[in-house]
C-alpha cells in the first residue's frame, strides 16, 4: 500500500519538535505510543508532526508538571472536539478542573508535613498514636500484634491503599 503524501514544507521532524519543545526524542515517541500526540510518516517512513504539536507538547508538559496523570491529559486532549491543540479557553475550562485535586493534594502534604514533627524520632514504635503509620489507630481494630509494612500498593490495606503483611504467624 502507498504511503500517502506527506507535504514535509509544513510538518516537523521529531527532532525539530524535541528541539524546540525541550523534550527528548523518547518522550516524544512515548507521547505517540500514549495517543496523546500524531504523526504522519513520510514514504522513507519517516515522522513528521503537525506544528501544533508544539502546542499539544507543552499543554502536556504542563499539565504534568502540575501532577496531572498521563491518562487525565489523555482524557482531557480527547474531551477537545475534532481532537484539537488545546486553545487559553480550554486550558481555562480543564485547569479548574485540576485546581480541585492540586488543593486536596497540597492540603495532604501540608497535613503530612505538619505531623512529621511529631513522628520524628519515635522508630514508630507506637503505632497506636503514630499519625503517619498509623492514622486514627485504624490497625488497633485488628488486635495486637505488628500488621503493616510501610508500602503503599495493596488492596488488603482497602480504604487507603496501604500494603498490610500479617505478621501474626501463631
Amino acid at each position: 500500500m502507498a504511503q500517502p503524501f506527506v507535504d514535509t514544507t509544513k510538518t516537523l521532524t521529531v527532532g525539530e519538535v524535541a528541539a524546540r519543545s525541550g523534550v527528548s526524542v523518547s518522550a516524544l515517541h512515548f507521547y505517540e505510543r500514549q495517543g496523546l500526540i500524531h504523526s504522519e510518516r513520510t514514504a522513507g517512513n519517516q515522522r513528521r508532526y503537525p506544528r501544533h504539536t508544539l502546542r499539544r507538547v507543552a499543554f502536556i508538559r504542563v499539565s504534568q508538571r502540575v501532577g496531572v496523570s498521563l491518562a487525565d491529559i489523555r482524557a482531557a486532549l480527547d474531551s477537545l472536539p475534532e481532537g484539537r491543540t488545546p486553545k487559553r479557553e480550554d486550558w481555562a475550562r480543564l485547569s479548574a478542573r485540576w485546581k480541585e485535586d492540586l488543593d486536596a493534594r497540597i492540603a495532604d502534604l501540608q497535613h503530612l508535613r505538619d505531623d512529621l514533627d511529631s513522628c520524628i524520632g519515635c522508630g514508630c514504635l507506637s503505632l497506636t498514636t503514630c499519625s503517619l503509620q498509623n492514622p486514627g489507630d485504624t490497625l488497633g481494630r485488628s488486635g495486637p500484634g505488628p500488621r503493616r509494612w510501610t508500602d503503599t500498593t495493596s488492596e488488603d490495606a482497602g480504604r487507603n491503599g496501604e500494603t498490610v503483611l500479617d505478621l501474626n504467624f501463631g
